[in-house]
């Protein structure tokens, strides 16, 4: 068996004690201003070389302006038609590469290098003529539409569906 000691009133009163220190004597841990500066140094150095390519996905030229341009005036004529509760039109300007709507103050124009290589309308070829009119109605229809644009060795296809007004895009190999 073990016999076990145990201390009497005064061995207590011998055995050192740990003192707690003092908060006022000890600083709280925490970073230095260097510390604080570097850190936002480094960030700052991904920043300035993450921000061209970012401003570059955010920006459109070409192919995404011509092809985000035309859905926009697309979905406008549609809206239009169904809020004001009339015809809309969009007008096709294959030559001058223009198009807007109908009554419109202004039209879009395509960026340099995109051509119109293909106005489809109700199955009828309006690729040659000087002009085109796709119809919207109230009830959210439009007329059939498939335009393929061009620019250099890109081709996208803008399908616009009769029977809901919306516009898809896709490559032109699908």
């Amino acid at each position: 068996m073990r016999k076990t000691r145990q201390a009497t009133s005064g061995e207590l009163d011998t055995v050192p004690r740990e003192v707690p220190s003092c908060p006022a004597s000890r600083p709280p841990p925490a970073f230095t201003l260097i510390e604080v500066m570097i850190v936002v140094a480094i960030m700052g150095l991904i920043a300035a070389m993450g921000v061209p390519s970012i401003l570059q996905s955010f920006r459109k030229d070409g192919m995404r302006k011509a092809v985000s341009d035309v859905q926009k005036v697309c979905a406008d004529a549609r809206a239009d038609a169904i809020l004001y509760n009339k015809t809309t039109a969009v007008v096709i300007r294959p030559p001058e590469r223009q198009f807007g709507e109908e009554g419109a103050a202004e039209s879009k124009t395509l960026p340099d290098g995109v051509e119109f290589a293909m106005v489809d309308i109700n199955l009828q070829d309006y690729g040659a003529s000087e002009w085109a009119r796709v119809f919207f109605y109230p009830d959210g229809t439009s007329d059939e539409m498939t335009l393929v644009l061009h620019s250099s060795d890109d081709w996208r296809k803008i399908t616009l569906e009769f029977s809901t007004g919306l516009a898809t895009v896709s490559d032109v190999n699908r």
